[in-house]
């Protein structure tokens, strides 16, 4: 699973410590931020089930849509996300070939 620190806006608030990257078992992008009240859990936490985000800007649609933005992300985060979702899908590939 990947992880990188970005920072996260919105409803008057911001979180310098906010978490996203790509998840392979359940094979979407993921976003971590603003730290709950009451639990350890992130208040605002998307991509927790399988393919729930396929594209980042699905993610940042959806992010949008709760009142949320980490757009634009640098070039090195957007780059280095890419490249861990298809090495996901190789690494997958290439167990499948194995076990067959």
């Amino acid at each position: 699973m990947s992880r990188y620190t970005i920072t996260v806006t919105g409803q008057g608030r911001s979180d310098p410590e906010a978490i996203i990257g790509y998840d392979p078992p359940l094979r979407t992008f993921f976003l971590q931020a603003f730290p709950h009240d009451v639990t350890d859990d992130a208040a605002l936490w998307l991509g927790t089930h399988d393919h729930a985000f396929e594209r980042l800007e699905d993610l940042h649609q959806a992010g949008l849509a709760r009142g949320f933005d980490f757009m634009p992300l640098s070039a090195e985060i957007s780059s280095k996300l890419v490249e861990d979702k298809v090495a996901a899908g190789a690494a997958a590939r290439g167990l499948a070939e194995f076990l067959k």
